[in-house]
């Protein structure tokens, strides 16, 4: 990782932690020191995490404050009813914050109320006593095989007016996305000396989630790509640095990766669900549909749970059924 990058992460989480600091009274404020002092080094949960559980309890100490009318201490804490709580997610809700992140609100205060039960400092049971909001989960959309190759073909972006080298650059990445199932912050968090020569190896070391990492099979092609946009980048790359570059030379952002599918998406005539992560939703399903066991694909993308892999069966029932009413006589 650049001196740049390390900066601007430790900016940010830097950043969250002082927002979470500053709203609260001076025994909480020690006390979420320390906790997040645990998250990572106990829990070892990753930088990104740690940032995100850091800002959403300065969101929710930030509301305390305003609710009672002075910065919460932990005895405060301590009497929170569920009503508190409640008015606390309704503040969110009128914020139009989506049910998923405030999900996450609830687990990072929790988090914090645990780690001050463990230290003797009173339980907070108001949080435990009120319910997370429902996530309405919806099906993962994989696209057909014929356009996810599509997708990571440089010759589909051939009419635009990029650098070559770019156009090599989103193909590769795009290919990992579909030929090897990676999330996009895995992809770009690739370091140029774990990227194997073509002909040297079939395997690939991926650091996922919670800093778990995972070995993934790596096709010929998609070997050949990344080694096409390393010969014609214009920047060095030197082993302990990221692969991918944006057109300045710093780390590629995942929003470049995105606003390239969106423009072969309008190109190729594809719905707006087809962004970089229906790839790794595509690369699943495609492997389940040719026979592929559900313990695999789990390793291969690196879930924690089972039951996270399985939606991929229903997609591809999904997909079964609408075959069957699209092609048999008796489904009309």
């Amino acid at each position: 990782m650049s001196s740049r990058t390390k900066r601007i992460n430790g900016d940010a989480r830097d950043f969250a932690e002082a927002a979470l600091l500053a709203v609260a009274a001076q025994d909480t404020s020690a006390a979420a020191q320390r906790w997040l002092g645990s998250l990572r080094n106990e829990r070892r949960m990753s930088p990104k995490t740690c940032e995100a559980y850091a800002r959403d309890v300065a969101f929710f100490l930030a509301f305390l404050r305003e609710h009672f009318g002075e910065a919460p201490k932990l005895a405060a804490l301590a009497k929170l009813t569920p009503a508190d709580v409640r008015a606390f997610l309704a503040h969110r809700r009128k914020q139009d914050v989506q049910p998923r992140t405030l999900v996450r609100s609830l687990a990072a205060a929790r988090s914090f109320a645990r780690f001050l039960e463990r230290e003797g400092r009173g339980s907070v049971a108001a949080l435990n006593a009120v319910r997370a909001p429902k996530i309405q989960k919806g099906l993962p959309r994989p696209l057909d095989a014929q356009s996810a190759r599509a997708l990571a073909d440089p010759a589909s972006r051939a009419h635009e007016e990029r650098e070559p080298w770019v156009l090599a650059r989103d193909a590769a990445v795009l290919s990992l996305l579909y030929g090897a199932g990676l999330r996009i912050a895995e992809a770009l968090s690739l370091k140029r000396g774990e990227i194997p020569a073509p002909g040297t190896a079939d395997t690939i070391t991926v650091t996922g989630k919670g800093n778990k990492t995972r070995m993934v099979p790596l096709l010929p092609q998609i070997t050949q790509a990344i080694a096409d946009y390393i010969a014609i980048c214009p920047f060095d790359l030197p082993k302990d640095e990221p692969v991918f570059r944006g057109e300045k030379g710093g780390p590629l952002s995942p929003r470049i990766v995105q606003l390239a599918m969106e423009r072969m998406r309008g190109a190729l005539g594809l719905p707006d669900s087809a962004t970089p992560h229906a790839l790794r939703h595509s690369f699943a399903t495609h492997l389940l549909a040719r026979g592929g066991d559900l313990r695999s694909i789990q390793e291969l993308l690196g879930h924690a749970s089972l039951a996270t892999t399985q939606i991929y069966t229903q997609v591809d029932t999904t997909h079964l059924l609408e075959a069957y009413r699209a092609a048999h006589p008796r489904a009309r």
